[in-house]
């Protein structure tokens, strides 16, 4: 199958890119930078989501499109909110066009979570209004779609704009961590791996017209996840909890009243919490220190 995958070059859309190209999939990336990921056997092309000849080029003989590109951190979005409208919004509706001129069969939307919880600022409002369309253009032209609501992803390739990614930086460079919320706040991480695998098998006509929750496999306070970062790392980590009654974080739960439920899809086969913080923890090591020669299995080469 042809298809192009918005934001490929970003955290969760080159994994998903990469687990399609795996898979047998012809697949193009789009997005406004070079991928650094990007494999001999995908095409990239660069270009602005809210460049409408730019979509069309993009989106010529797909068959499904994947839409992962938008101003994802929380933080970010609240205090952007019109570039969170134009991006996340705007920029998936034109998106959105140019799959239903070019007669694509699926659409592919990454969402999250908490979508339809009482948090989340302009990010969960932007998440709210593209689904809307998203079922809007189904019903008036009968362009399918799979919404996939994420939990909170971890992994390779993240950036400061990811929690755990944020965390155990701070905690390598300074001893310590610093959290907006309470220690009793709840996540649902799933690593990024296991996300690119199961969106990439919701191509499956089962999944057309549906909206999907993927998570991990069990809830876990931010203390205990704090806990476990330290264990790993070996040597005490201070946690500093600060109260913001202006924070956009989700606090005890992610779920509120939600009209529009999502099937939950759990990996058959996923990474264990623990490992995949493990394999985090290095690669932000290598980052840490470039002067040092490591090979990919980790060991040090003299």
């Amino acid at each position: 199958m042809k298809i192009t995958v918005f934001g490929g070059a970003g955290f969760l859309g080159s994994h998903s890119a990469d687990k399609l190209s795996e898979a047998g999939h012809e697949v193009t990336v789009f997005d406004w930078r070079e991928s650094p990921w990007l494999r001999p056997d995908q095409k990239m092309v660069l270009g602005d989501i809210l460049d409408d000849q730019a979509l069309a080029r993009a989106v010529d003989g797909a068959e499904a499109v994947y839409n992962f590109a938008g101003l994802a951190d929380l933080r970010e979005a609240n205090e952007r909110p019109v570039e969170t409208v134009s991006v996340n919004v705007l920029g998936n509706v034109k998106i959105l066009e140019a799959a239903r001129q070019a007669g694509v069969r699926r659409f592919v939307f990454a969402s999250s979570l908490y979508v339809y919880g009482q948090s989340g600022g302009f990010y969960r409002m932007s998440k709210q209004a593209s689904e809307l369309y998203i079922e809007g253009y189904y019903q008036a032209y009968g362009l399918e779609y799979t919404i996939l609501r994420y939990g909170s992803l971890y992994g390779p390739r993240a950036d400061q704009r990811n929690g755990i990614y944020r965390f155990i930086r701070e905690a390598m460079e300074t001893g310590s961590i610093t959290y907006s919320g309470t220690a009793e706040a709840v996540r649902e991480y799933i690593n990024v791996e296991d996300a690119a695998l199961c969106s990439v098998e919701i191509l499956a006509p089962e999944f057309a017209n549906n909206n999907i929750v993927l998570t991990g496999q069990q809830p876990m306070r931010v203390a205990d996840l704090f806990k476990m970062i330290s264990e790993i790392l070996g040597r005490p980590v201070q946690c500093h909890y600060i109260p913001d009654p202006r924070s956009v974080r989700y606090d005890l739960t992610h779920y509120a009243f939600q009209p529009r439920l999502g099937r939950k899809m759990v990996p058959r086969c996923s990474v264990d919490l623990g490992q995949g913080l493990l394999v985090t923890i290095e690669e932000i090591f290598r980052e840490l220190h470039p002067e040092l020669n490591y090979d990919s299995d980790f060991h040090f080469i003299v």
